[in-house]
């Protein structure tokens, strides 16, 4: 019954102030919005790198040729030589030599982007020549036909796979794009190659801004045989691949083995190495970075709340110094200060629960849109709220608290006489 009492007149004192409480719980709102905005994004990020590092497989091992003394902010000084790179016969003998522990090796190379076009039509493409453990290492999904085999490389088809967003933009509904031959128009000419397969298009967290442009003028990866894009390409061989490690294989310590042959192959090479990285290591130090960056700004977003908690005492104490006859009143009749003082406390603490509900949801909204921006998906954190709420609450008892003491001491005889 007593704790009734304060709350009816916690929410009586608060209704007849509206203005003033709101402005009371201002602090509180951004304080606990902020921290739940800056949070939920991170977390939302922290998924999107670790969905897109899971696409790419946690068990594949990148293989990079680099230079002994290269600036890491620079990156290579010159342009490489094929006696430089990986040959496609230095691949086959490393395959052979770990067939055990191998269970894809993937290469690729850039041929540039161009412009598919029909008529009106017209979709944008950066051309990849791969081989056939592309798909697999890169968790490309099909829709229809297949993806590029040996044979198509072996024998330098002119076949492609493209995007499920491509057949949207240049062929019209329902008509089957298998068999199709499609022109691509780049600077150097135009070449044409036969549609053997479709894949789905799926953009990862390190393709900015794809989705802020319409499909139409969205540009997708057409996939070629590597030995057709080799012929337009500077260097014939490769300065990175992809290794995909067996299920049964440690890949870490796959990656060391891996180091060591690659290593032992480079030590006649007085300018050139290889680097060897897994995908574990990338995304334990891109999970470790997001996640460091998110309490450190969420730790200054904190400050809020801190300025929050400070503009409820002062609130309270105003509330202490216009309600002195009432207090006194209340003194007079009997009440104890213990009811006083808890009186101010639960009004205290209402005022920063409200506060917080409206700070939770107004976090989630800001998160939302920022989620949105950024293209990602939103996971709102239970523990947080009930954190956030239960921390509003205890900023209300301690700040609420020296405004208590202080209308629990007034004397009730110099209350009365307050003007």
């Amino acid at each position: 019954m007593f704790l009734k009492e304060n709350i009816l007149l916690a929410i009586a004192g608060l209704k007849s102030n509206k203005i003033r409480a709101l402005l009371t719980m201002l602090g509180i709102i951004i304080g606990i919005g902020s921290v739940i905005a800056i949070v939920t994004i991170g977390n939302a990020l922290t998924s999107s790198v670790s969905d897109t590092f899971s696409s790419m497989g946690a068990n594949n091992i990148l293989v990079n040729v680099t230079e002994r003394e290269a600036d890491p902010y620079r990156g290579s000084s010159g342009k490489m030589d094929d006696e430089d790179l990986i040959s496609m016969e230095q691949l086959e003998r490393f395959q052979a030599r770990y067939a055990d522990e191998i269970g894809a090796i993937a290469i690729s190379i850039g041929s540039g982007s161009g412009k598919v076009k029909d008529g009106r039509r017209y979709a944008n493409i950066n051309i990849e020549g791969v081989n056939e453990g592309s798909k697999d290492i890169n968790n490309i999904k099909m829709q229809k036909g297949r993806f590029l085999n040996a044979k198509d490389v072996s024998a330098s088809r002119k076949a492609a796979v493209v995007s499920d967003k491509l057949v949207h933009n240049i062929f019209k509904d329902k008509t089957d794009p298998l068999g199709k031959e499609i022109n691509i128009y780049k600077d150097d000419g135009v070449d044409s190659y036969t549609i053997v397969g479709v894949y789905k298009y799926e953009q990862n967290a390190f393709q900015g801004g794809g989705q802020t442009t319409s499909d139409q003028d969205l540009s997708t990866t057409m996939y070629i045989p590597v030995t057709v894009a080799q012929q337009t390409a500077e260097n014939q061989n490769f300065q990175y691949f992809m290794v995909k490690s067996k299920p049964s294989v440690d890949t870490a310590v796959f990656a060391g083995t891996v180091q060591k042959y690659f290593d032992g192959l480079y030590a006649n090479n007085e300018k050139y190495t290889c680097q060897i990285q897994n995908m574990e290591s990338y995304l334990a130090e891109a999970t470790s970075t997001l996640n460091t960056i998110s309490v450190a700004v969420a730790a200054i977003a904190a400050i809020a709340l801190l300025v929050g908690g400070i503009g409820v005492m002062n609130i309270m104490l105003v509330s202490v110094t216009e309600r002195t006859r009432e207090i006194g009143t209340r003194k007079a009749l009997g009440a104890r200060s213990i009811y006083i003082k808890m009186q101010f406390i639960v009004e205290s603490i209402i005022i920063c629960v409200i506060g917080g509900i409206i700070g939770v949801l107004f976090g989630i909204g800001l998160a939302a849109v920022g989620v949105n921006l950024l293209h990602a998906t939103l996971k709102i954190s239970i523990p947080i709220i009930i954190i956030s709420v239960g921390f509003s609450m205890c900023i209300g008892v301690f700040f609420g608290y020296y405004p208590a003491s202080k209308a629990a001491k007034l004397d009730p005889i110099e209350a009365l006489r307050y003007e």
